[in-house]
């Protein structure tokens, strides 16, 4: 659950980040008047100028670049699932699947999840991983991930589409699984259903030209709690 939550943080936190950046600038601010404040005047203005290239730089370096795929509005992942007719299928009936036609269950969870326990037979391709760059950008993300107690910030992993394509065939029958599962099926409270992992990853499936993607419905703590055939690589 602590990384399904942290995830969710993910989806929801990026677009309030930028306050972190005049931080960055006030300092620049600082230096620039107290130098113009010891040199001539056209050295002063020939120092600020630089020093204006520099403060948008950084500042370029802790904004965030565009959306990618994965980030698109849930609304829009929502109606491409539904018209690539991405199905949703219960833990028994994913198993029957399973087991009678083929079907591979892709674990999208992060690989120390997937190693304490996983469904028989699944292959774990994570969707999100720890961030590793330390540009302003991933410094301003891991501050705020770190403000709710997470000091395990994660982003998008730029090499899913490419490590799924190294393990499955696209005409591959799959059936996408994280934590939660989220949903598809509109409901009073979620009109729109709930995004999760799964699905975000069964949409990028989709738009790499996967041609048979499922998705988990409850999860894998459906599964679990349903007592289904699970492995542990601890």
């Amino acid at each position: 659950m602590a990384a399904f939550t942290s995830n969710a943080i993910h989806y929801s936190s990026t677009s309030s980040l930028q306050h972190l950046v005049p931080s960055l600038e006030g300092t620049l601010d600082h230096s620039s008047c107290w130098l113009s404040m010891r040199s001539q005047k056209s050295t002063g203005q020939r120092l600020y100028q630089q020093n204006m290239g520099r403060r948008l730089k950084i500042q370029g370096a802790a904004t965030k670049q565009a959306k990618t795929p994965a980030e698109e509005d849930w609304k829009i992942k929502r109606e491409t699932l539904l018209g690539k007719k991405v199905r949703s299928v219960e833990a028994k009936e994913a198993l029957r699947l399973q087991k009678e036609n083929k079907f591979v269950i892709l674990d999208v969870r992060p690989e120390a999840e997937f190693k304490e326990a996983h469904p028989q037979d699944a292959i774990n391709v994570q969707i999100y991983r720890l961030i590793k760059e330390w540009t302003a950008w991933d410094i301003a993300r891991r501050a705020a991930f770190a403000f709710f107690g997470i000091f395990a910030g994660t982003e998008e992993n730029p090499e899913f589409i490419k490590s799924v394509e190294a393990k499955l065939d696209k005409n591959a029958k799959i059936i996408v699984a994280c934590s939660s599962g989220g949903t598809m099926k509109p409901s009073q409270n979620l009109p729109e259903g709930q995004q999760s992992r799964s699905l975000i990853a069964a949409y990028l499936l989709v738009l790499n030209g996967f041609t048979n993607v499922y998705h988990l419905e409850g999860g894998l703590y459906a599964w679990f709690k349903e007592g289904l055939p699970t492995v542990s690589e601890e």
